[in-house]
Order: C-alpha cells, then structure tokens, then sequence
C-alpha cells in the first residue's frame, strides 16, 4: 500500500498537470478567437475538450449582439445593466456623451470583466469583441475590404446554478434593464448606412406646439393611445400588433413636425427609411427587421422616393435599386409584417392621388391624416409659441385674412420670426398675407379670363361647326333632288 508522502505527491502532481492543461487550453482559446474563423475556434476547442477531459466547472453563457438579422434584446439588455455593477477596480472604461445628454455615458470595455452576485452565487461578465475583415464587391466590380466587429458578452458561473441563471438570473437581469431604460430612455432618429447609426432626435415639437386642427389632434392622441394599450387585443384578433399613418397634404404643413410630436409622446425611436437607396425586398427586409419594438418606421415622400407603376413586372428600376410593391406590401400586413411588436409605420406624401391603392386600403394605412394650411387655430397656436402671446388687437384681422388665403403653418412661422415685438411680427404678417392674397386674386383672375377666351373661341367653333353642318346638310338635299 503507497504511502502517504506518495500519494500526496502523485495528488500534487496530478493538481499540477491539470492546472498546466486547463492554462494551455485557455491560451488556445484567446489564441484561436483572434487568428481563426468563430466555427473553425468551437470545432477545435471542442475536439480538445474530447481529448483531453474537461476540468473546468464552469459554464459560459455567450449573448452575442445580434441574433440572426434582429437585435438580440439579452445583449442590449446586458450592457444596460453591468452599467450599474461596474466598480472602481475596473480599469478600462468606454465613456460617450450624445449631442444635447446631460450625463455622461460609462460602460465596459472590450475585455473587462464585472463580478456580479445573486442569490449568494458569483457571476462574472465580460465583454468580448472580434475584428474580422470582410471582402465583398463594389458598384464597379472591384473588391473593398472593411472591418467587422462581432460584440457579444459572456456570462460565466459554476455549473451547477445554470437552471438558476436561466430561470431567474436572466429574466432578473431583463426586468432591471426594462427599467433603467424607461427611466432614462431618450428618442433616437435612426438612419442606415451599412447598419442602423443614431442620434438623439432633439426636436422639440409636442402636440401641445403643433399648429393642427384641434379635432384632428385629439383624434390622433386617442388613436395612440388605444393603440399601445391593445397588445391582448391584437393577439386575440391575430393581427400583427402596428399601426399606419398616411400623413399627407402641401409642402409646410406639418407633417414633419407630427411625426416628432407622436415620437415625444410616445417615447418611441423613429427609424427614416430611404427606399430609394435600397437594392433589393431581400436588403428592405434586412433593415425593417432590424429596427426595435416600440418604434416608428417613416418613409418620407413615398410618392418621391418610390415609382411602383409596372405592377405586373413586379416593381420600378430606379439604377440599381429593385424594390418592389408586393415586398413593401408584405412587410406592412404580410407575413414579415408579425416581426416585432408595437411598432407604427408612416408615410408621408404631397401627392395622395399618386399613390398606388395597394398601399392605401385598410389594414395598411389605417388612418389618412389630412395635412392642411393654416386654421384660425393654428395661427393662435403658432403666436403662443414664437411670440408668447394668447391675445392681440391684430388677431381678428390674421384669423380672417387665413380663412381666406391658402398659407402654411411654416409661412406664418417665418413671418413670426422677424421680430421679438410682437406688433411688429404681426404686422409684417398681415403685410404678407395680403400680397399672397393679391397674388391669389391676380391668379384667379387671369384663370376666370383664360376660361372665358376659351370658351368663347369653343363657341367660335361651335357655331362654325354648326354652320358647316348646315351647309352640308343643305348640299345633300340638293344631291339627293
């Protein structure tokens, strides 16, 4: 029978050699994630583990910062939440601060690790990131190289809790990030370059500063509303839980604005859609996929950035770009349209009777929001804003002269601008609306008169036709005798 002293060395020896294996593997692993493909890396960490047992009691969770083509909403929520467990023994920080954010933004860096606790069990995040260069071609059929960046952070914690971190760590981790992002959520306007890029959306329009029919305003206020509350109402009717707006109506009226004030309101980030940069339905699905529930899809100009007129080809060439009506039609209320939640989808045109019906029944559009020129309402609306005043002796003189001249909000906004003293805003407004008014009549009238002198050269004709009709009527008789 061994001694003692003999198998305490052989332990120690045993202790030792798997310490330098566990070492080696773990070199190889960071060694390999650098150098080689991420498949090539999990096929050969997991050849070794066959060879050479696993001596780790450890399990790792990997969030990776996308899932597929959607966001991976545990990534996000993940970053928003070691924001809050990041200690003073850190020593590497990422901090940002957006145009128009009062506080700065602190988070890990690549490689960092937090520690975490939860119910008496040790959790240890990092945050990994892996360049990789990506070749693909250009519009003139050379090739360009640019560098790729896969995010995602990696949950580590003994294995024997992993039912615990996936039934109660994680939902813990989703709900706490739920909040902290509520409670400091700031709209974002989205644009795509290559992936969606944002900035804080800083425009200051509310409904309560929107110079909009009053009725019209309420209406869409209710519309919203009723709108996020039906989540289970939705799902009870199987329809895909969106709404869409077609704002339309003359250049200035608005509808900009409208889209601001619904996205303050609703805190909602919005996500400016471009179609005509689009090359394919394949590439449109790929970006409306990818925006975040709680949103609002805009296509501006609709009539402007897309010509679907050759319906049965499928769509319209505009260079390069392919897009066609039925694969926009099928993300608004086809089956790619049930990918995401609460999301609202506006398009915005000068020109109604330009669009394709297709994409103004119901279930597409639901609600058709007239933009119009400015109200008597508007007008007042508009004075409180730029010039702090509910009331004036000049008032009744601008309501009227708005009745009856067609100006836009942003018109009068203009007008409104050129002066702190409100009587002297004022009365270069009414100087304004009355040359539009001159100008309206004028126009007017040199329409009543160009009608006239073509209609009396129609009846100039008219009456020569009838002569000649006479005269050949008359020549038949004669032949006929």
């Amino acid at each position: 029978m061994p001694s003692t002293t003999s198998v305490l060395s052989t332990y120690t020896t045993f202790t030792a050699s798997a310490m330098l294996v566990r070492s080696v593997i773990n070199e190889v692993q960071a060694m390999t994630k650098q150098l080689i493909p991420q498949q090539l890396h999990d096929k050969i960490l997991s050849k070794m583990g066959g060879l050479l047992g696993n001596f780790s009691s450890q399990t790792i969770l990997v969030i990776d910062e996308t899932n597929g083509l959607s966001i991976n909403e545990m990534f996000e929520a993940s970053e928003i939440y070691l924001r809050l467990k990041i200690s003073p023994s850190v020593e590497r920080l990422k901090v940002s601060k957006a145009p128009g954010e009062k506080d700065l933004c602190v988070s890990i860096n690549q490689g960092e690790k937090i520690m975490d606790s939860f119910e008496g069990v040790q959790l240890t995040w990092q945050m990994i990131c892996i360049e990789t260069q990506k070749t693909s071609t250009d519009y003139e059929g050379g090739f360009e190289t640019e560098i790729v960046a896969r995010r995602s952070i990696e949950l580590s914690f003994h294995k024997k809790y992993r039912e615990m971190v996936l039934s109660s760590y994680l939902p813990y981790v989703l709900e706490r990030s739920k909040a902290i992002k509520e409670e400091n959520k700031v709209v974002k306007l989205n644009s795509y370059y290559g992936a969606w890029s944002s900035i804080n959306l800083n425009h200051p329009s509310t409904f309560d500063t929107l110079a909009m029919d009053l009725t019209l305003k309420k209406e869409v206020i209710d519309d919203l509303d009723r709108f996020v509350k039906r989540r289970h109402f939705y799902r009870r009717v199987g329809k895909a839980w969106k709404r869409g707006y077609l704002l339309y109506g003359p250049p200035g009226t608005g509808k900009s604005s409208l889209i601001a004030a619904m996205a303050n309101y609703l805190k909602f980030h919005i996500y400016d859609l471009e179609l005509t940069s689009l090359r394919s339905d394949a590439e449109l699905r790929r970006h409306l996929i990818s925006t975040a529930n709680q949103s609002i899809l805009v296509i501006e100009d609709i009539d402007c950035s897309s010509n679907f007129q050759n319906r049965q080809a499928g769509g319209y060439n505009n260079g390069d770009s392919q897009v066609t009506l039925s694969g926009l039609l099928n993300f608004i209320d086809g089956l790619w349209s049930s990918c995401g939640d609460e999301k609202i989808i506006i398009f915005t045109t000068n020109h109604k009777d330009r669009l394709d019906p297709a994409l103004l029944r119901p279930g597409r559009m639901d609600m058709h929001i007239h933009m119009s020129y400015c109200t008597p309402c508007g007008f007042k609306i508009l004075a409180s804003n730029y010039l702090s005043i509910n009331n004036h002796s000049m008032f009744s003189e601008i309501e009227k002269l708005v009745t009856e001249v067609e100006v836009t909000p942003a018109e009068i906004a203009e007008e409104l601008m050129k002066s702190d003293e409100a009587g002297i805003a004022l009365g270069g407004l009414i100087k304004f609306l009355h040359k539009k008014k001159t100008e309206h009549d004028k126009a007017n009238a040199e329409e009543e008169k160009e009608d006239s002198e073509n209609g009396e050269e129609s009846n100039g004709k008219s009456r020569s036709n009838q002569r000649l009709n006479t005269i050949g009527h008359l020549l038949s008789v004669v032949n006929i005798f």
